[in-house]
């Protein structure tokens, strides 16, 4: 039977593709159970009208055991589809909302905050983030969120590591007027937090290759697939006012297909049904070689694979990564995902939907720690997961197919998009937008009528630029701040950092703010043993173990584990295809520098030829590096070339620095340009 969300109000656009469509809360076509278990409570609400409650109504088994559920859990069944108690909530004066408002506006898009750094009251704020699919941006959307940043926010935008912008900084009595213009503007907050799938990560590069363009279709119809249908959210922003753009028919035709049970027939939301997922569940698309987007990091990554003349024919899929894990939990852990198997392009969303509903029906919903797909994945075998999988696809996955190497591309600087327009990619650090770098952006796209694209880097791309525009475009910028990349420190182009303190609740020490000197003393520490400066490894910083910058992938990743303290790992590769592993625990931030210098030292002067520092590591093995840091007395000063030992005592040595400073060089020169004067004095038969 089908369910309609209230009467649609017909409404005509002016584009033939929008449709609006407004609600009037939840009414079925006519009496329905929406499934087997559920029930519905009319219960008053404080302004008086009915809220509709679904409570789920426990399945009796033999044993009349009660299967355990986290209680977030309740909260989804009790939200009313992800209403209440937030609808209630943000009638109130107080300046928060409660803790299940709190579980349920997440869904919407926002986290309640306040400034940690603040004493007394709770100074109380909200961020919220955007949901944009390969991280595309229209002008028109860029302009507002500049706008909204300023008017209502810090005056600041942050680029996420997930392709989105986020606002800090909004408060409660702004919530609706914020969302509502995100809306209106033709952007979403849907689903960029919460239980169900998050941003769908593609390449950001706007190339016209018939490959890239496919996997960003393919990135967004995924999205729309797996977008909530039961208009909470419009019900909750715009007063029921569903804007946006019609859903392609065959993302229709996949959401409502229930040919193998995939779905809820009878619910407002036919895959998610009352519980959603058991937790936040991410998606990244790209093709062969480009790693732009972490593709293994990810529950499911898709890889398109195409036929000799480039045509698109099919995806290679993986399964089970992810990042987030807990101190001294050692059953928790990141994860690298695993193939599971190739289908022709024409199924992917079914293919894709059959994983979301393997998770959905499987995943644990007890212990959110452990509610994350790589935890089914792992614990089930690819085997066994392929083949419940397959139940709900309704056909076999065939092998995978080979690809090869993976690199890691940023796309920065000028490059042409292959239409005759070019992009620009600039490097933002840690993704935070603001000052006289925020204007000039605003000054070139808004005067330019520029699309924008967000990378998984935290960096931002300018679209279609007509040549005659690069060097105006690029006067304005730079005076705004914005570097050539390849003025840009090596170590900062592949860094990566979370927002952490102050704002970010579960932050145990510092990542953005603390970032900026954390690679200031690794490029001293690199000068110092050595090492160039167009060399670089990949460092990625969190004030926590949740993993939001992905440094469990990075050469270098600094784990906040206590106040001031950071969690060594080592190991990941330049192209994120190998996972690091926990190296030190409870290094204080003031002592990195004990740790970092016989680790690149010895990199320096022990490394094969192009060895990076994460196949270092790997290569030479967690004890032996260990014993480096443990027995580390500083850098050898002046080392002979060759191995040549120039000086017999310490007194000697002594004499020679104390002239060398005088003539402002080290001892070291100054015995090597002695010993060449003593030489050529000898060869042309002079003595001095």
């Amino acid at each position: 039977m089908a369910v309609s969300l209230g009467s649609a109000k017909a409404v005509a656009p002016s584009d033939p593709k929008l449709r609006i469509r407004c609600f009037n809360g939840l009414k079925a076509s006519r009496p329905v159970s929406l499934s087997p278990q559920l029930n519905f409570l009319s219960v008053s609400s404080a302004s008086g009208k009915s809220v509709v409650r679904a409570v789920s109504t426990p399945i009796k088994t033999d044993s009349a055991a009660e299967t355990k559920r986290s209680k977030v859990e309740i909260i989804k069944e009790q939200s009313n589809f992800i209403r209440y108690p937030l609808n209630e909530e943000l009638l109130t004066d107080a300046p928060n909302i409660n803790e299940s408002a709190t579980q349920i506006i997440k869904f919407h898009g926002s986290y309640q905050q306040y400034n940690r750094d603040d004493r007394g009251a709770r100074n109380y704020s909200f961020m919220i983030r955007t949901k944009n699919p390969f991280g595309k941006v229209p002008n028109r959307l860029y302009l507002v969120m500049d706008d909204l940043a300023d008017q209502f926010g810090s005056g600041t935008l942050r680029l996420t590591t997930r392709q989105t912008f986020q606002l800090h900084g909004i408060l409660k009595k702004n919530l609706k007027t914020v969302m509502g213009t995100i809306i209106e503007n033709m952007g979403s907050t849907l689903g960029a937090c919460g239980d169900l799938n998050r941003n769908v990560l593609a390449p950001a590069a706007p190339f016209t290759r018939k490959d890239y363009v496919f996997a960003q279709q393919t990135a967004e119809n995924i999205a729309t697939l797996l977008t909530p249908q039961s208009g909470f959210y419009f019900d909750m922003w715009v007063n029921g006012e569903k804007i946006t753009l019609e859903d392609p028919p065959e993302v229709v035709k996949a959401r409502n297909d229930n040919s193998h049970g995939t779905n809820f027939p009878d619910s407002p939301e036919p895959i998610y049904g009352t519980q959603f997922l058991p937790r936040k569940f991410k998606i990244a698309v790209t093709v062969p070689t480009d790693n732009s987007v972490d593709i293994f990091t990810n529950d499911i990554g898709a890889v398109v694979i195409s036929d000799d003349n480039g045509e698109p024919q099919g995806f290679n899929l993986y399964v089970g990564g992810g990042m987030g894990r807990t101190h001294r939990v050692e059953t928790t852990f990141p994860r690298l995902s695993t193939p599971l198997g190739y289908v022709p392009k024409e199924d992917i969303l079914y293919a894709i939907k059959a994983i979301v509903v393997t998770q959905r029906d499987n995943g644990r919903r007890d212990d959110r720690k452990y509610s994350r797909m790589k935890y089914l994945v792992d614990s089930w075998g690819i085997e066994k997961f392929r083949g419940v999988v397959e139940q709900s696809y309704g056909k076999k996955f065939e092998p995978i197919r080979e690809l090869p190497q993976w690199e890691f591309k940023s796309y920065l600087g000028w490059q042409m998009q292959g239409d005759g327009s070019w992009f620009y990619g600039l490097h933002v650090d840690s993704g935070r937008i603001g000052g006289k770098m925020k204007k000039a952006l605003r000054e070139v796209i808004e005067k330019y009528n520029l699309n924008v694209r967000l990378t998984p880097n935290q960096n931002l791309i300018l679209c279609d630029i007509r040549n005659a525009w690069k060097r105006p475009i690029s006067k304005v910028l730079a005076q705004g701040g914005f570097l050539e990349p390849k003025f840009v420190d090596s170590l900062n182009i592949t860094a990566m950092a979370c927002p952490a303190l102050p704002l970010c609740p579960l932050a145990i020490t510092e990542a953005e703010r603390g970032i900026p000197d954390i690679l200031k003393r690794v490029r001293a520490v690199f000068e110092k043993v050595g090492l160039k400066y167009n060399e670089s490894v990949v460092i990625r910083v969190t004030g926590c173990p949740n993993g939001c910058a992905r440094p469990y992938m990075a050469e270098l990743g600094l784990v906040g584990d206590g106040p001031n303290s950071y969690q060594i790992w080592l190991g990941g590769t330049p192209n994120q295809t190998t996972l690091a592993r926990t190296f030190m625990n409870k290094v204080k931030i003031q002592e990195l520098e004990k740790v970092f210098e016989p680790l690149f030292y010895y990199w320096k002067r022990k490394r094969q030829a192009k060895e990076s520092f994460g196949e270092f590591t790997n290569r030479i093995g967690f004890e032996d590096l260990q014993n480096w840091v443990d027995k580390w007395d500083g850098v050898v000063k002046y080392p002979g070339r060759y191995n040549l030992k120039l000086f017999a005592d310490k007194e000697t040595y002594e004499a020679m620095e104390e002239l060398a400073v005088l003539q402002n060089k080290s001892a070291h020169q100054l015995a090597i340009e002695v010993v060449r004067n003593f030489v050529a004095s000898q060869q042309n038969g002079k003595s001095e």
